[in-house]
């Protein structure tokens, strides 16, 4: 018999949300730095900077591969535990860098820190919709979420900017010494939180035969896919497109950022009652930032404004998502999660090698428009559905008290 989250009341129901919030902003970090920090990795290892970018698609790649099977490992794993478990590990693979001297040991340390991520981000919304106070789920992921944002608005770039101050290997240092200092958080502040409705390889023909969960895996490849094929490059596009500089570069990586707290706090008041509008409304923007991109970086005004849509529209989408996940999957949300998790870094992964193709081949410049062409299927696949059912998005099916959907009994 699995042990429920007892819910406080007050600034200490917030606690272990904000707990979790300083281990996403970790993870976060960490998973985009190289964005900023590229051209500088790439010179120090004696490498292209396209050639590089395949430590993104790798550590995705793994993500993606290894998300299911680990989580399922850990399914019977004591939550607060096994996340301490996580930062532990993370920690030490980002303390070996600095000591990395080509690129097969980087690649090799970036495998450890995606071998944890896999698990993190597969049992991370479920936990933290069970850890929120009562009533407060959507408030008590967007708060997660803004974990992400603000490693967007303050981590990326003051870690590229470190990183070009001191070396990239002691950016990298530093993450390993934040996140042993989120470990200590997650240890005094995080409840006992025993595995519930983890699910099983058993669940999955039950919980794929959704529409629902098809169509947001479907999205969530195909958008990030696109999004990441030119967010992977940002840094040289903005510099071939618009003659940036890597200090107007780093402010701009933090106007996206920053910009996410904009989405996240208009799309934390939508998303509940509105998802599929919310989905749709920052979709067409992502698609729209992505494809004017080129246009806009040649004046800061222009691309500022571009930016902060861009960034907003972004984190809508993001928290869209996840609102959808726990919607159509909350009888088996860790599996769900898990998958969630490996398709977003298939998307990732798969945005950094076709960027890195396209300009190996043709330059930085089109990159951008070929993610704008990528979100546009997503689109496209909205507007098919809406025709179709008269829906942007499938409902997901009903639940009964036992977890088990209504019409997946017998």
């Amino acid at each position: 018999m699995s042990t429920p989250v007892l819910h406080q009341t007050g600034v200490r129901a917030w606690l272990p949300i904000i707990a979790l919030a300083f281990a996403a902003f970790v993870f976060n970090t960490s998973e985009f730095l190289p964005v900023g920090l590229l051209p500088d990795i790439a010179k120090s290892l004696h490498e292209t900077v396209p050639f590089t970018g395949l430590i993104l698609t790798g550590y995705a790649f793994v993500v993606a591969v290894m998300s299911l099977p680990l989580t399922i490992l850990t399914a019977r794993f004591e939550r607060r535990k096994l996340l301490l478990v996580l930062l532990f590990i993370f920690s030490l693979c980002h303390f070996v860098v600095p000591w990395v001297e080509s690129f097969e040991s980087l690649f090799a340390a970036r495998v450890g820190v995606a071998l944890t991520h896999s698990i993190f981000w597969s049992i991370m919304t479920p936990l933290a919709a069970r850890v929120a106070p009562h009533g407060k789920r959507a408030t008590g992921l967007a708060a997660v979420m803004g974990g992400t944002i603000v490693a967007t608005v303050m981590g990326v770039p003051i870690g590229t900017n470190l990183g070009h101050l001191f070396g990239w290997h002691m950016a990298f240092f530093l993450i390993g010494v934040g996140s042993a200092l989120v470990f200590v958080v997650i240890f005094l502040v995080l409840p006992h939180c025993e595995a519930t409705h983890a699910g099983s390889l058993k669940s999955l023909p039950v919980i794929l035969k959704r529409p629902g969960l098809q169509q947001l895996y479907f999205l969530t490849v195909v958008t990030v896919l696109g999004q990441f094929t030119a967010y992977s490059y940002l840094n040289p596009v903005l510099a071939a497109a618009g003659g940036l500089d890597q200090s107007m570069i780093v402010v701009m990586l933090f106007v996206f950022g920053f910009a996410g707290v904009i989405g996240t706090a208009v799309a934390s008041k939508t998303v509940d009652k509105h998802c599929a509008g919310t989905l749709t409304g920052a979709m067409t923007i992502v698609c729209l930032s992505l494809a004017l991109l080129v246009l806009c970086a040649k004046t800061t005004v222009s691309l500022t404004i571009l930016v902060i849509c861009w960034g907003a529209a972004m984190t809508a989408v993001c928290l869209a998502f996840q609102t959808m996940l726990l919607t159509v999957a909350p009888d088996a949300a860790d599996v769900a999660a898990s998958l969630y998790s490996g398709i977003f870094n298939v998307g990732i992964g798969g945005g950094a090698f076709i960027g890195s193709r396209v300009s190996e081949a043709v330059g930085f410049i089109p990159v951008p428009f070929v993610g704008a062409a990528i979100v546009g299927v997503s689109l496209l696949s909205l507007l098919i559905v809406k025709l179709k059912t008269g829906s942007w998005t499938f409902s997901a099916p009903p639940v009964r008290e036992s977890g088990v959907p209504v019409h997946e009994t017998k």
